[in-house]
């Protein structure tokens, strides 16, 4: 299993701390998807970000125990996290974390389940995912209300669920002058960039090698007549499979 490094923080990055993280073998971060406040990502900072080669990975959190609020503060913040997604230029298809960031007791995670699921339907062209402990891993999983699991080590007393996209490992540390939160991940992490995707390979209806096993039939046939008007369709179906297959004309 591959196995990436990243790290969290609350702080933005600037051109010479995300370079400085990329140096020292960073792949992703993981920034704050909130409307407003200090910890809040923008699109200049997402745009630093990506021209620096991390990936990022959006989480939403306003208050460590929000999801409390169950289904009506889901709903509410899933229509935040939209609004605040197209604001940073966030492409559709990647995923939005959502924040359990206590320590959530059983009694709770009824709750919990109904504020992810909620966030969920509210986030219909991203996908879902969600931060918190071993056991909101298991009970989220097991209810089937996202795709995407970030578990921290936090409140987990030693136990790591098997299916988790993210793992936070260490909390508090300070690197380049800000403070951070280690994390590793092992695909399927949801991320994403602003820097649009180099265009696909070309993709020809036609393999060259078939092409080339047709054209001597032509240049036979080419060659079988003295009519000027047939010499010049042989030619032009001749070009014709060279286009269809990437080849220049002759």
């Amino acid at each position: 299993m591959k196995v990436t490094k990243g790290f969290d923080c609350s702080t933005p990055l600037t051109v010479p701390t995300a370079a400085a993280f990329v140096n020292d073998g960073y792949l992703f971060v993981a920034r704050y998807l909130v409307p407003s406040g200090f910890k809040a990502l923008t699109k200049s900072e997402a745009d630093v970000i990506s021209k620096a080669g991390l990936q990022l990975v959006s989480v939403f959190e306003t208050t460590a125990n929000r999801a409390l609020g169950g289904r009506t503060a889901g709903l509410a913040d899933g229509a935040t996290a939209l609004q605040v997604a197209k604001q940073v230029g966030q492409p559709v298809g990647s995923c939005i974390y959502f924040a359990v960031d206590f320590d959530a007791s059983s009694t709770q995670m009824a709750t919990i389940i109904a504020y992810i699921q909620a966030a969920s339907e509210a986030t219909p062209a991203y996908t879902t995912g969600v931060y918190g402990s071993y056991s909101v891993m298991e009970a989220v999983r097991q209810a089937g209300v996202c795709s995407h699991y970030w578990q921290t080590y936090a409140w987990s007393g030693g136990k790591k669920s098997a299916f988790i996209q993210i793992y936070q490992y260490l909390n508090d540390v300070t690197e380049h002058g800000i403070g951070i939160d280690h994390d590793e991940s092992y695909g399927n992490e949801g991320w994403w960039n602003t820097i649009s995707p180099p265009d696909p390979p070309v993709s020809y209806p036609l393999a060259a090698s078939d092409a080339n096993a047709i054209i001597p039939f032509l240049s036979a046939g080419y060659g079988a007549t003295s009519s000027p008007d047939a010499r010049e369709e042989f030619h032009r179906l001749a070009n014709e499979l060279r286009k269809a297959s990437g080849q220049p004309e002759q």
